[in-house]
Formats: structure tokens, C-alpha cells, sequence
């Protein structure tokens, strides 16, 4: 089974789901090494990218041994996201453009953006138009949730929408902005969405933890494809697993410590070479207690792996491990990344009286945040 998306073949049908300070180049090579599949880069603003700020455009960074430059943006007025696009197309020679309309952090929802902008058909509609003929050959795809509630659905409508655009494919996570990260994703949506969207890939998003986990969606919901985001937090060979189940081959075992800790030493390696060592460093932190689940590591030692500041520090308290243990088998299905939520959803006053609406939403709505 493979996946077309515009002139891109990806097989298997996997897709990396872009999360802000994870996915950027150096976690995308870690995991490319496990396995074939699209690697998207973390969230950028289109507004940041419109107006070339130098830090936005350093995280618009590829390795160069990838093939496919691919890389997400957050939009939320048509005008920036026409001009982010064609600067990611004629400066950056991307491959592939997301749109992430997923996000929902409070912070933006209440001022119309994110994950509750597909309610404004009209504005939604202007937004991936614009991207769309401003991308030209390049591929643009639409990641969004099922909605505001589950009083206000959006995701079939906004399907439809993105398709009469000209998105190449849409990718849905399985849950409500209400939902946030908490509960299971809800993939009888994705079927609905493949049913209604019926001349592009469609993709699905959430609960993917394991490679069985992935085969099961396709199979439930008819989708083309899955994206992959929390499941593979300090679990790199899981692209591994989907690339062999996809296959029909064995899946490899997962990694005992012994390994684990060495793809810990090359991830924080990865990561010093693209920042350098004090950002680099910092950066990886984050992740040692991803790669220490189910582990038994002890207090001390996460308390030191989340203070490391070198990676002769990392090495150190590395090697007071006991590297003997397997992985244990429990911890693939461990909570990882984001879990809060169910939250009420905070909107502009009146969002939901008019939805066809294409009035222009606040600066404050532009802010670039994590979340899908």
C-alpha cells in the first residue's frame, strides 16, 4: 500500500506528524534512519515566514540528504499565507506544504484561529485557495479536527471545502478542540471523512501507538494513510514497525536500553550539530523521559537526564544504567506529549452566530503555537 500525494509517492502511507521544537531536522533524520515515510517539519507562521523573521526562517532548515523538503504552516488570513507559501516555494524549494488548522490552544481559539477557524467557511476556503495557487505545482495538503464540540462539527464540510480548493489531501485528528488530547480518538470521523471526500488522499491522525495500531485504521476507516505524532515521542523505530507492518513483513522487536541509550546519544548528537551545544542540549531534554518509559531508571537519574547540559554529562549518567532491561512491553501504550483536556473551547463573543462569515480575525489569532 502507498500513497500519492500531488507528484509524491510515499510508501509506506505514513506520514510524521509536525510538532513544534520535535519534529525539526534532526529528529526527522533519527526517525528517516528507522524507516521510509513523509517527514514533515514542526509548525511555522505564516506570518513569521511572510514577514522573514530570521528565527522562523532558521527553523525552515532541511538535512541535506532529504529528499522531500516538507514543511507545515499555520495560517489564518488568506494575504500571509499566499505570500508564506511563495517564499517557501521560490527561497526555501520546498516539496510539500501543510496547513495545520488543528491547533487548540486556547490562547488561539479565542481569537478565531486554529482548530476552530474551519468553522468560517468562507475565510477557511479564501485561506487554502491562496496557499493552493500560491504553492503552483508544489502540493499542498489541509490537517484539521473534527470540529469545535461535538455540537459543532466541521470536519466532512471542511473535507469538501479543502478538496474544491485543490488540496492534494486532507489529514484529520479524530478529535474535537474541546477534546484537546484527552480520551480515544474518534476514527469512525475518518471514515466519514474518506466517504465525503471522494477525489483526494485522505489521512488519518490519533491513537496511533502502535504499527498494529496503524493497520487497524486503514482497515476500520478506508483511509489512504496514517500521520504519526505522539506514538513515536523517544520511539524513533516505530517508523520502523509501520514501514515493516505496512509491508507484511515481521515487525522488528522494539529496542532494549542497551539501544535505546545509543539512539538517545545520536538524537542529542543530531541536535548539538543544528543548534550547537547549549541549545542543542537543551532541546533534547525534553525527550529523555520519552525514552525512558517503562523503564526502570530511577528518580536521580531522570532528575539528572532533565539538568544534562553536555553530552559528556548525558554519557555519564547514561552509563549508571542498568542497559540489560528489555523494552517493556506495557510502555509502548504509555501517555506521551500532550494529555490534558476535555477543556471548554474559549471563542471570540458570537463566533458561532454566522458561520459562512469572512471577516478578518485579529493579529493575536497569527500566534504560532504547537498542537494538531
Amino acid at each position: 500500500m502507498n500513497l500519492r500525494i500531488g507528484n509524491i509517492d510515499i510508501d509506506p502511507p505514513v506520514v510524521l506528524a509536525p510538532m513544534a521544537g520535535i519534529t525539526n531536522a534532526s529528529f526527522r533524520t533519527l526517525c528517516r534512519r528507522f524507516g521510509a515515510g513523509l517527514y514533515v517539519s514542526e509548525m511555522l507562521g505564516a506570518r513569521a515566514l511572510a514577514e522573514g523573521d530570521p528565527r522562523t526562517m532558521e527553523l525552515a532548515r532541511f538535512s541535506p540528504d532529504e529528499s522531500i523538503r516538507s514543511i507545515q504552516i499555520y495560517a489564518t488570513d488568506p494575504r500571509s499565507a499566499s505570500i508564506a507559501v511563495r517564499r517557501l516555494v521560490d527561497d526555501v524549494a520546498v516539496d510539500h506544504i501543510d496547513m495545520n488548522f488543528g491547533c487548540p490552544a486556547p490562547k488561539v481559539t479565542r481569537h478565531g484561529g486554529g482548530a476552530v477557524l474551519p468553522y468560517k467557511t468562507r475565510l477557511f476556503a479564501e485561506i487554502v485557495g491562496a496557499a493552493v495557487v500560491a504553492a503552483r505545482s508544489v502540493p499542498v495538503t489541509v490537517k484539521f479536527r473534527m470540529g469545535i464540540d461535538d455540537h459543532h462539527l466541521t470536519f466532512t464540510e471542511a473535507g469538501r471545502i479543502a478538496e474544491g480548493e485543490g488540496a492534494a489531501a486532507v489529514a484529520l485528528h479524530a478529535r474535537t478542540a474541546h477534546q484537546l488530547y484527552s480520551g480515544n480518538a474518534a476514527w469512525w470521523a475518518i471514515g466519514q471523512l474518506k466517504v465525503a471526500v471522494g477525489s483526494i488522499p485522505v489521512l488519518g491522525n490519533g491513537d496511533i501507538w502502535e504499527a498494529r495500531d496503524a493497520l487497524a485504521m486503514v482497515e476500520q476507516t478506508g483511509c489512504d494513510g496514517v500521520v504519526v505524532g505522539r506514538g513515536c515521542l523517544g520511539r524513533p523505530w516505530l517508523f520502523r514497525e509501520l514501514a515493516e507492518a505496512f509491508a507484511g513483513t515481521p515487525v522488528t522487536p522494539p529496542p532494549g536500553l542497551a539501544e535505546v541509550t545509543e539512539i538517545m546519544r545520536e538524537h542529542a548528537s543530531l541536535l548539538v550539530d543544528q543548534f550547537g551545544l547549549d541549545r542543542g542540549i537543551r532541546s533534547f531534554r525534553k525527550h529523555t523521559s520519552w525514552y525512558l518509559k517503562g523503564f526502570v531508571a530511577g528518580s536521580d537519574v531522570r532528575r539528572r537526564l532533565n539538568l544534562v547540559s553536555s553530552l559528556d554529562e548525558l554519557e555519564e549518567v547514561l552509563a549508571g544504567l542498568d542497559l540489560d532491561q528489555a523494552f517493556p512491553a506495557e510502555a509502548a501504550r504509555m501517555p506521551r506529549g500532550h494529555t490534558h483536556g476535555p477543556r471548554p473551547v474559549k471563542l471570540p463573543a458570537g463566533y458561532l452566530n454566522d458561520r459562512g462569515g469572512v471577516e478578518r480575525l485579529p493579529a493575536a489569532a497569527a500566534t504560532a503555537v504547537s498542537g494538531g
